[in-house]
Parts: structure tokens; sequence; C-alpha cells
């Protein structure tokens, strides 16, 4: 069975681009393609109209006190002062910098959406699509995507704008998890999703002949 992948209104869309930071990235091999691959999905959103929503995880001294010993992930962060928020490694890699007007936010856990504002501040914007890209498949992305299906939004993940150190898993969450929660899509996909979305806009500005 053929699964159509619905159409995309860039007015009420976003791209989440989720921990993008230069520590993380120094963690993987070679991400220069990947780093491409998502500025050019950030530059094609902007140029629909599209929102464009980075997220970071970052610490202060008090989030890193606050983290539980039960915490099997965060309370190794908090052990070893790992990822403070003015840290030179905690920020955006500069080749997809947020621009003005772009949301931005700071998280203390996997999801996008636990620790920060960002489901209200997207709210407001009348947003209730989300593209999501990011790294890793089974940290912010996983968490991410689960939250967020759980809030309703219509999903889409970008094959190739997420990566996992561990290919078996990365592999195993796109075929086996993420296609219960969102349409899975590529770069390019995207691209002719917008596309579509502005030649069906410019059809129905038309007037009748």
């Amino acid at each position: 069975m053929t699964v159509t992948t619905p159409a995309l209104d860039p007015r009420t869309a976003a791209l989440l681009v989720m921990d993008y930071q230069q520590a993380i990235l120094a963690s993987l091999p070679d991400t220069e393609s990947l780093l491409s691959r998502v500025a050019g999905a950030i530059a094609d959103m902007r140029a629909h109209g599209a929102a464009v929503a980075y997220v970071r995880v970052g610490f202060t001294e008090a989030d890193w006190a606050a983290i539980p010993p039960a915490n099997k992930a965060f309370s190794f962060v908090g052990r070893q002062r790992l990822l403070h928020h003015a840290d030179p490694g905690a920020g955006i890699d500069h080749r997809l910098a947020p621009e003005p007007g772009d949301i931005t936010v700071r998280k203390t856990r996997y999801g996008a959406l636990s620790t920060t504002d960002l489901d209200r501040r997207l709210r407001d914007r009348g947003i209730t699509t989300l593209v999501v890209a990011g790294i890793t498949t089974s940290g912010v992305v996983l968490s991410t995507l689960t939250d967020a299906a759980d809030r309703d939004y219509r999903l889409y993940v970008l094959s190739d704008g997420v990566t996992d150190p561990d290919p078996h898993v990365h592999q195993a969450l796109m075929t086996g998890v993420f296609p219960r929660l969102a349409h899975v899509i590529d770069t390019a996909g995207l691209r002719s999703l917008l596309h579509e979305s502005r030649r069906a806009e410019g059809e129905e500005g038309e007037p009748a002949g």
C-alpha cells in the first residue's frame, strides 16, 4: 500500500533544528554533508515563510545541582559539569546560525518540549506542524517526536537531517518507530512539499476565467 505524504503548509509549520551544537557535532564523524543538508532545509523553510526554531542543551550551576542521582543519563552530566550554557561548545554551529525572529530555546533534558516554553511559543504563532532535524536520533529526536505526537502536532522527520552514533539504533528508529509517529521524508522531499504548497497557493489566488 502506498502512503501519500500529506501537504505541508509553511504558514503553520516550523523546522526544529535540535542540538546542532559544536560539542555534540565534535563527537560524530564526518558532519559536513549533514550540516550542508540541514542548512539547505533551513533556507528552504525560510524562503517559504515557515518558522525556524533552534533548540540547544545547556546547563547553569543550578541546573546541574538539581539533577537527581536517580536520573541515569543526566546525573553523569551534572557530576562532570558538562555543557555549561555559556561555553562555546554549547553554541549552535555557526553554519546554522539563528536569525532575528527565529525561536531559540535552551533545554536541560533530552526533549525539546519538556523543559522549555517551546510549545507555548509555537502555539502563539499558530504552528501545528513540525519538521524535525536533530542529533541524536535516539536522544533529542526520539524524545521530541514522542512528546510532540502526544501534543497532537503533525510531524515530519528529515531522514537525512538526523543521525546517531549507533547506526543500528538509528535504522531501527527510522524504519520501525518513527513512521508510526511522523511522516519520514528527506530534505529533497521537504523541498518538493514546499514547492507544491507555493504552487497550490498560486492556483488558489488565480482569478476565475
